[in-house]
């Protein structure tokens, strides 16, 4: 039998040519064809002819990459955050400081090492005059609400706030408690530890990721493949994630935060005198954990 021969789209209501597209999102037909070439986006079908042709929802796609570029995201990376978001994504924080910032090497530590290290970066966001906006994720409602007394302060000082568990509902942000993100049986969030925090003059970003295994571990000696860092950039992308994985459960506010983490202006550098108080507050408390430890 004769398979038919498939016909070529024509042009028509909702397509576009390489050079509209580049009218509608600012850039040059030269740049797409670039892109394209490249990074195989943004990836055009065929009329019959063999000219190009885009559809409406590839202006939107653009628009974002070049929102993260903006934000100070190199272009592969921003391509790849759209292309997982457009589709079903599965955002890890850790997996992105490995995969876009490999010179930060990983440490292996210990919970309560991690908890002193997560105390530090809380208690300098604190300290700070500055509001601004700060996320965590803390694999288990029960380590949550551990620190709710703290997230509570946290979210009064915070423009906006986001924590993320494996919580039963979802809760939108309130006055005196953050936003509150279910994450699903197969999120990779599930697995980590992190905090995220953003003033006008420093960002902080802390990950870690629960190697498997530890069934048998006491919880206070779980062991954490950890990453940290006070780039600014690195902040951003880490934030943006946050707002993503909480647009992709259902969070109403999530538009508006990815929105108005695209306008805002990066940190351009972070404040020396912040960075070493944030140090010295992190040596502070792992000396504690390690003293407390040792006790008989």
């Amino acid at each position: 039998m004769t398979r038919a021969r498939r016909t070529p789209p024509q042009p028509g209501r909702g397509t576009l040519t390489i050079g509209e597209l580049a009218e509608r999102t600012g850039l040059t037909p030269a740049v797409l064809r670039t892109w394209e070439a490249r990074h195989g986006f943004p990836m055009p079908q065929r009329f019959a002819s063999g000219h190009r042709y885009y559809r409406e929802t590839d202006v939107d796609l653009v628009e974002r990459v070049l929102h993260r570029q903006r934000a100070g995201v190199r272009l592969e990376a921003a391509i790849r955050e759209v292309r997982a978001y457009s589709g079903a994504p599965s955002l890890s924080v850790f997996a992105m400081l490995r995969d876009d910032h490999p010179k930060l090497d990983p440490q292996l530590l210990h919970k309560s090492t991690l908890l002193g290290l997560s105390r530090a970066i809380e208690d300098e966001y604190l300290a700070s005059a500055d509001a601004g906006v700060v996320c965590g994720s803390f694999q288990r409602e029960r380590f949550y609400r551990a620190s709710k007394a703290r997230w509570s302060e946290l979210a009064r000082r915070s423009l906006w706030s986001i924590v993320f568990a494996d919580f039963l509902a979802l809760q939108e942000q309130r006055a005196d408690e953050p936003a509150r993100v279910p994450l699903s049986g197969d999120s990779p969030m599930r697995r980590e530890w992190a905090l995220v925090a953003e003033t006008p003059r420093l960002g902080i970003c802390l990950a870690g990721w629960e190697p498997p295994g530890q069934e048998g571990v006491s919880d206070r000696h779980r062991a954490f493949e950890v990453v940290w860092t006070v780039d600014s950039q690195a902040t951003r992308q880490a934030l943006r994630i946050c707002a993503e994985v909480a647009g992709a459960a259902g969070l109403a506010t999530a538009p508006d935060l990815l929105r108005e983490l695209d306008e805002d202006p990066v940190v351009a550098r972070a404040d020396p005198v912040r960075a070493a108080a944030l140090f010295n507050r992190a040596i502070g408390y792992t000396d504690r954990a390690h003293f407390a430890g040792s006790r008989p």
